[in-house]
Order: structure tokens, then sequence, then C-alpha cells
């Protein structure tokens, strides 16, 4: 089974990104790094034997921070909640993230959360902090994404997307807005929960005057280790397949995806053998969508 996991793109402080969020909650650790090779420096631009990503598990929930350079830029129509079971906690995790960061909306009570506020932290990641009564569940870390400006009013329909997509996946909870919250439109989607091969997600419409969009700074990564998975989700959530790169897509709402071998290519590149690390970016660097077949050949010279 698939399993998604999220992308945070960086400049260069992919590991102090790492290090600072794996010390915000327990059953957290860095898990794996990869290095740039000599290949694609012309690309990338980083400097061979740089961290490339840092794999990391906050809270559980998978994460890779990549060192890119100054090419995209984080907002808030991709955030993460973080369910707390306390008000101290949301406390202590609103002080840690505050510093250097910016309120989007301020920490204090609400009609649905005794305790919640909205913080963009010091590498421009956002985070949704909130009690939850009925406990936290298995899943305390749940991306969140803002349907804005252009997709506006799509949430419900990515709703039936996501879920003819993935595996194990289903609707949930679904709050909708009333006559009188203009601009937004009476029976959009206020809040919703959804289910991804098990894993927990939350999708909103929001008519406000935001001045962000999806972005390549977050893109979630659905693991696959057969070329069949790779085919499957690439045919099914890219909306142009000729545009993209690298294994990297872009659905029909502007959310970006990576369909990826991502423990089998962390292999690779942790091999040791820096003609054959070269070798496989060289040959992923040629590449829409991943030829796994194409990878370990270029892996084995």
């Amino acid at each position: 089974m698939a399993r998604i996991s999220a992308n945070l793109w960086l400049d260069d402080k992919a590991d102090e990104a790492a290090s600072f969020y794996t010390s915000l909650l327990p059953d957290s650790a860095i898990r794996d790094r990869t290095l740039y090779a000599e290949a694609g420096k012309e690309i990338h631009g980083q400097e061979p034997g740089s961290v490339m990503t840092v794999d990391f598990e906050l809270a559980g929930f998978r994460f890779t921070a990549l060192n890119g350079g100054p090419h995209f830029t984080p907002n808030p129509s991709v955030s993460f909640f973080i369910r707390c079971e306390t008000p101290d906690e949301v406390e202590r995790l609103w002080n840690t993230l505050s510093v250097g960061g910016t309120p989007l909306m301020p920490l204090d009570q609400y009609p649905f959360s005794e305790r919640y506020g909205w913080i963009q932290d010091r590498f421009g990641f956002s985070w949704q902090l909130g009690i939850y009564p009925d406990g936290v569940g298995t899943q305390r870390i749940v991306p969140s994404m803002l349907f804005v400006r252009d997709v506006c009013g799509k949430a419900e329909e990515a709703i039936r997307f996501y879920t003819s997509v993935f595996h194990n996946s289903r609707a949930g909870e679904i709050a909708r807005y009333g006559p009188d919250q203009a601009p937004d439109r009476e029976g959009t989607i206020m809040y919703a929960e959804l289910e991804l091969e098990g894993q927990s997600f939350v999708v909103m419409d929001s008519a406000q005057d935001h001045q962000f969009s999806f972005n390549e700074a977050i893109s979630f990564v659905v693991e696959a280790s057969t070329q069949e998975e790779i085919d499957y989700y690439w045919n099914r959530l890219s909306a142009d397949p000729e545009a993209e790169q690298c294994g990297w897509l872009k659905d029909k709402f502007g959310v970006s995806w990576q369909v990826f071998p991502v423990s089998e290519m962390t292999r690779m590149l942790n091999d040791g053998q820096p003609d054959r690390v070269n070798d496989v970016m060289n040959a992923m660097l040629s590449m829409k969508k991943i030829d796994l077949a194409g990878l370990r050949a270029a892996h084995s010279g």
C-alpha cells in the first residue's frame, strides 16, 4: 500500500528545520539523509556533498526537508494540524513555533476549539494547533489543503477526486458555509476531513482575498515500490504529464505531488559509490515519470 508523506522545500536549511521540528513532539526522529552529487549541478546549483534531503518523522508522520535553493516559497495553502490533548501543549507549541514566526489566526478560544491558533513558523511553514477533547487519535499531524482564488469552491470536488484515486479512502466529517458567511459561498466547504491510504487529511475552501495559492514548496509524496504503482498514481494524478519532471507533478487543482520509489532511491543514493550515484541522478533528471527499471539499470552500471 502506498504511503503519503510531505516534502518541504527549503533554500538551504533542511538540517536545521528537521532538527527543530523533531524537537517539538514525542515519537519524532531524523531517519535518513541524502547528499548532492556532481550530476545536475547546472540545474540544482548545489555543491556536491552538501545535504540534499533529510527524512524525518514528526509524531509518526513522515516528512522530507529538501535543500532546493530559492525557487519556491511556502505559504498557508498547505498547513499541518497538530492535534493537542491539553491547553498547556497548545501553549508550549505556539510559543516554540512563534519564535521568528507570524501568527495567521491568534491563539484564542474559538467556537470549534477551546484553544486554537494558526502560526507560520520561521521557515515559512504553517501549523494549526488545537485541542481535541475526544482524543488526538493515532495521527497527530494532519495535512490541510486550503482551496483559494481560482480553485475556491472546489474542495468538495477534490474530496471526490482524491478518494477515487487513493485506496483505503473515504470522506469524513463535512462542515459547510451558511448563507451569512460572505464572501464564502453557501454550501462550499468550511472544513472537511477525508482519509487517503488510511491517512487523515483536511480540505477547506476560502473566498477571502488570499495572495497565495498552491505551489511546489510543499508537495505530497506517494511512495511507490513498483512500476505498476508509479504508473497508476502518475496517470491519475497528473493534469499535464508532458509538463512534469523528475517524478514531480501537479494535479488539476494545482497541488504538487511526487510519485517516487523513496526507500529504494534513498538506498541507491547512499551506497557510497560516487560514480553510481551520479549515474542514478543523471538518469532521474532525464525522466518525467519515474522509470524504475531505468534507475536500477543506472545504479547497476
